[in-house]
């Protein structure tokens, strides 16, 4: 009886073996069929058509694989057909993604590592593709191991960025069909970088800016004290530069204050209705008394008709302000500083401000409106400037979702345009 129930199991398996195997051949063993019934018919005898027909079912057969796939996705396969549900969801990350076998071949790399680093062709080996030996090392340890590794890398070309790579195993499939791959990410930390050196940078300019006039007013206090105590000439002097000191640290801190609070609202783009034409020319009116101290003649062309743009029109008044004051002070020996405001209705809105004065080196005009950066620092603060201005400008224009263009040429005087 246990011989006849061994029996019965092994027909039930080779039954079970051959299904699928039946079900793959069929159009072809229908076909073979068909054949031997028209070679019967003909007059070929059975005993000749029967073992040729055998003979080919059998090669038919042991040729054919089962049709049944594994129960999970093989990423390697659906790269090529596209049919693995994994591959949208890894399309669909924001951050570069390569799946890598365990012989370090490259099955997958998804759309953000493609824009990334550029087409890398299947079963391409990486150390042909990264050239980093630290990424390599972590990527072998890991597949000797199994263990999840990350390290900090830099990019230098296309461009800087800094990245999180991390590479981790993951098992596919099940049974006969599972297989081991490694996924190395890349996240993107780039921003997060310059921020902390932007950080860094602010501080160490702050401290070095309020360092002077803080020095200043400590000396001139300790003098009061002791030698010019009884001094009233000395006293008065003292007094005024004093007075100068207190009020550029004070310019200063409202200025840093007026960047964090930009800062806080970048995000968000002002919707009010402003036209720049009366904007401008009570800007121009406030800045007459300056101007004709500095024996500086300001113009303004300005359209009849309104010239609106969606803003906020204190920021707008401090823009303006801050790129007709430098004009002034810093193109004085033209004379003359030029403003004109183009656009209205449908028209793109651009306003001009140009100085003929000494002109800003080449070199200089990327880093302007960098916080603390001045072409010439003594020049700078003997006409009272905190080297904060243009970095205010350029932090509301970005709220405004308006670009500052600057141009200048050497002994011609600067071109600053802003473009809403």
């Amino acid at each position: 009886m246990s011989d006849e129930g061994i029996v019965l199991d092994s027909a039930k398996e080779l039954w079970r073996t051959l299904l699928p195997k039946l079900k793959a051949e069929r159009p072809i063993l229908g076909l073979s069929v068909v054949l031997a019934l028209l070679a019967a018919l003909a007059g070929v005898h059975v005993l000749v058509i029967l073992p040729f027909w055998i003979v080919f079912v059998a090669v038919i057969l042991n040729r054919s694989e089962p049709t049944e796939q594994p129960s999970a996705p093989a990423v390697a396969a659906a790269a090529e057909g596209g049919s693995d549900p994994l591959v949208p969801v890894l399309n669909a990350l924001d951050m570069p993604v390569l799946v890598i076998a365990a012989d370090e071949t490259v099955l997958f790399q998804n759309n953000a590592a493609e824009k990334t680093f550029g087409r890398i062709p299947p079963d391409s080996y990486l150390a042909a593709r990264v050239r980093s030996p630290d990424i390599l090392d972590m990527v072998r340890e890991t597949i000797a191991t199994g263990q999840v590794n990350q390290i900090e890398h830099a990019e230098r070309l296309p461009s800087d960025a800094v990245y999180v790579v991390r590479v981790a195993p993951a098992d596919i499939g099940g049974g006969d069909f599972g297989r081991r791959v490694f996924l190395l990410t890349y996240r993107d930390i780039s921003q997060a970088r310059r921020i902390d050196r932007m950080r860094s940078d602010f501080v160490a300019n702050a401290s070095h800016e309020l360092r002077t006039p803080l020095a200043s007013l400590r000396g001139f206090i300790e003098t009061l004290q002791g030698p010019a105590r009884n001094d009233l000439k000395a006293q008065e002097k003292f007094f005024g530069i004093m007075h100068e000191q207190v009020t550029r640290m004070s310019r200063l801190v409202d200025d840093l204050l007026s960047l964090s609070r930009l800062e806080l609202r970048s995000h968000i783009a002002p919707d009010e209705p402003v036209d720049l034409v009366p904007l401008l020319g009570h800007v121009r009116d406030g800045l007459a008394p300056l101007a004709r101290d500095l024996d500086v003649t300001i113009s303004l062309e300005a359209p009849e008709t309104p010239v609106v743009v969606k803003g906020d029109r204190d920021e707008l008044i401090e823009v303006f302000e801050n790129l007709i004051e430098n004009a002034c002070k810093y193109g004085q020996e033209g004379q003359k500083v030029d403003v004109r405001l183009t656009g209205g209705g449908d028209g793109q809105a651009e306003v001009v401000v140009t100085d003929y004065g000494p002109g800003i080196p080449a070199e200089h005009v990327p880093r302007i409106t960098e916080r603390f950066y001045r072409v010439n620092v003594e020049a700078s603060r003997s006409k009272k400037g905190t080297g904060l201005g243009l970095a205010i400008v350029k932090h509301i224009l970005t709220r405004h979702r308006a670009r500052l263009l600057i141009h200048s040429e050497i002994g011609k005087g600067t071109v600053f345009t802003v473009r809403f």
